[in-house]
């Protein structure tokens, strides 16, 4: 089977923001607690943070992590996670059924971000509070000194300010099981409002607004219209959230669920584009993407948890097993991404470590990298600078979310340097080698740096504390530019990085 990629230097989508590669942490199960603080670890650093996993998030480069929340902040006290450890209460959190002792909060996390080299994306709580607990927490985080709040947090030994800028405005406030869930006329106005005080405070700062948690949403798209109509002129970006599942154990129709998305982030800028025309703006709001992941192999032992009465301490919470089949569909999602740069300008992966995470760890034990580890890495690392435009021809299928699936699925970056090249690709074939071939149009001294891949005869093949290394990219030979075509063998149900120097 043959499948054909044109490309051409001056054909480009937009300069792929590096804030794509942006992660999560909420306080859910093992993210935090045993995830990245960990006191009394052989590896935990002087503050209780786990250097081993340290270790493998600077190794992503992630720039952005959201926290608190996700579910967890629409019911959270900002104010509970901050001063002396001994006296910060021990909450019910209403989202996940669980206890949180407040050990880490904004202070530690910000701390943690400094050592893990990246920076805090933080949310405000506009389920059960609101508007005046948002100018505080900005003016706790962010104010250098002489005011209420920010003494406080110099008080609390944190002299300098944190100056986060990018803040999200609420969570899922579209879903009924969100706590202090409203309707979008009522939250586009309580969001405008408390992105007006926000600004008053710092100009400069970025500001999120809730779109949908799911194209499925019966609300959807709806909802988009009424809260940019109130919010236009506010805020910077626009939420989404998906998840991908494979439930129904069909492996072609799971890796179409990237149709799915494409479709909704298109859908989502139609109504942004008629927004701005409404309102007669030269402003762009832009998407932030920033729940993502595959999440469906913890569903059932989530049960007990999820409908007991324990309130337990950092249980055992969706912590999905990821497989080979998955690094395929994270892949792909990172291909959409690209590929949609001139309209997502952040991209949070949910989570970053053990609850539906790349990264996983054992309490007292070692922590090590899940299969998806890998396409976010090299993502990160290779996916910075301009998406180009790939013109397509190719073998397609039907699944159930549309015909005509392309079974190749590519995006292509040019370096920031101009100098490298590199084509993210993944043949969804269930048994077909594809002949692939693209015209490398504009770029005439081509040479192939590096072919870096990722296969395995086991499609639920996983990693574990045990066997960490049973998925792994290995790099391949025969892959070439002859011609003015770069020229590959790309095996069936394979992820692939194809690295050039131009």
């Amino acid at each position: 089977m043959k499948a054909n990629v044109t490309i051409h230097r001056d054909f480009t989508i937009s300069q792929v923001d590096d804030r794509v590669y942006s992660s999560f942490l909420e306080h859910l199960g093992r993210a935090i607690y045993t995830g990245i603080y960990e006191p009394g670890h052989p590896t935990a650093d002087a503050d209780g943070f786990r250097g081993d996993v340290l270790d493998l998030v600077r190794a992503i480069r992630t720039p952005y992590v959201r926290y608190p929340g996700g579910n967890f902040v629409s019911a959270y006290n900002w104010e509970d996670g901050v001063g002396p450890r001994e006296s910060r209460p021990t909450r019910l959190d209403l989202a996940w059924r669980t206890r949180d002792n407040n050990h880490i909060g904004v202070n530690e996390f910000v701390d943690w971000c400094k050592k893990a080299g990246t920076k805090p994306m933080l949310a405000v709580n506009l389920g059960s509070r609101g508007l005046d607990a948002a100018r505080n927490f900005i003016e706790y985080c962010n104010h250098p000194g002489g005011s209420y709040w920010s003494d406080l947090r110099r008080q609390h030994g944190w002299k300098d300010p944190h100056n986060v800028k990018l803040w999200c405005i609420g969570n899922e406030m579209d879903g009924p099981w969100q706590v202090g869930h409203k309707s979008a006329d009522e939250y586009g106005k309580l969001a405008n409002e408390t992105a007006k005080a926000m600004r008053l405070f710092d100009k400069s700062v970025e500001l999120v607004v809730c779109g949908s948690s799911s194209s499925n949403m019966p609300t959807f798209p709806d909802w988009e219209a009424t809260v940019l109509d109130h919010t236009y002129d506010t805020i910077d970006h626009l939420s989404l959230h998906m998840y991908f599942a494979n439930k129904e154990n069909n492996t072609l129709n799971y890796l179409a669920q990237t149709e799915t998305l494409d479709r909704y982030i298109q859908s989502v800028s139609g109504v942004i584009d008629y927004i701005k025309a409404k309102k007669r703006s030269k402003k762009n709001v832009t998407i932030s993407f920033d729940e993502w992941n595959v999440w469906y192999h913890s569903n059932e032992q989530d049960k007990k948890i999820l409908e007991g009465d324990d309130w337990p301490d950092a249980p055992h919470l969706l912590e999905d097993i990821y497989n080979f089949e998955d690094v395929l569909q994270v892949g792909s999602v990172l291909n959409t991404f690209i590929r949609r740069a001139d309209r997502v300008k952040i991209a949070c992966i949910a989570q970053l470590v053990n609850v539906i995470a790349p990264i996983m760890t054992e309490t007292g034990g070692p922590a090590w990298k899940q299969t998806i580890y890998y396409p976010f890495l090299f993502a990160s690392l290779y996916g910075r600078g301009t998406s180009l435009r790939t013109i397509v021809d190719g073998p397609t299928y039907t699944a159930d979310v549309g015909s005509d699936i392309p079974y190749l699925d590519v995006s292509v970056v040019r370096a920031n340097e101009g100098d490298a090249l590199t084509f993210f690709v993944v043949n969804r074939h269930l048994t077909e080698t594809l002949d692939f071939t693209s015209a490398l149009h504009g770029f005439p001294a081509a040479r192939v740096v590096e072919h870096i891949q990722m296969t395995h005869p086991d499609l639920k093949a996983v990693n574990s504390a045990a066997n960490p290394d049973n998925v792994v990219p290995k790099t391949v030979g025969g892959t070439l530019v002859e011609d003015g075509a770069l020229r590959s063998k790309l095996p069936p149900l394979s992820y692939n990085v194809i690295r050039l120097s131009v």
